[in-house]
């Protein structure tokens, strides 16, 4: 009898639905400096991406996002009303639009770097070193084949 394969491509995404799930009601529990609303994983993309690339533009955050330009939009627009971040124009472009961490997204990174930390622990325990290095080799794969 021939073993059928693993079906990854819903392993993933069930995966996947569950991590942001995990995120979001991780940052609805600890909505620090959020207005009480807390952050989902795209919000959570959005203050990291920044924190490592200041000034970026938001066509630069919506490609690191893998998004869409109108669901970057939307997010970026309630998160600067939530006062994570600040949009600032290019003095020599007007077109272009800059984005910034404000005081509270600098603070609210602390919850999301807890998060992803404490996420990233629940996910690796009991896996190897190697068996680590597998699936990051296979998730890196994929998201270079499906480029």
């Amino acid at each position: 009898m021939t073993r059928r394969p693993p079906r990854l491509v819903f392993l993933t995404t069930a995966a996947e639905r569950q991590m942001r799930r995990w995120i979001a009601r991780r940052g609805s529990a600890h909505g620090t400096g959020t207005g009480g609303q807390g952050f989902g994983a795209p919000a959570a993309g959005v203050l990291l991406h920044l924190a490592d690339h200041p000034g970026a533009t938001i066509g630069e955050v919506t490609a690191a996002l893998q998004a869409s330009p109108a669901g970057t939009s939307g997010l970026l627009a309630r998160m600067e009303r939530a006062d994570l971040v600040r949009r600032r124009t290019d003095p020599d472009d007007r077109r272009t639009v800059h984005l910034d961490l404000t005081p509270t997204g600098t603070a609210a990174l602390d919850d999301v770097r807890a998060a992803l930390a404490e996420l990233n622990d629940r996910l690796t325990d009991g896996f190897t070193p190697d068996e680590l290095a597998t699936v990051s080799r296979w998730l890196e794969h994929v998201t270079r084949t499906l480029s």
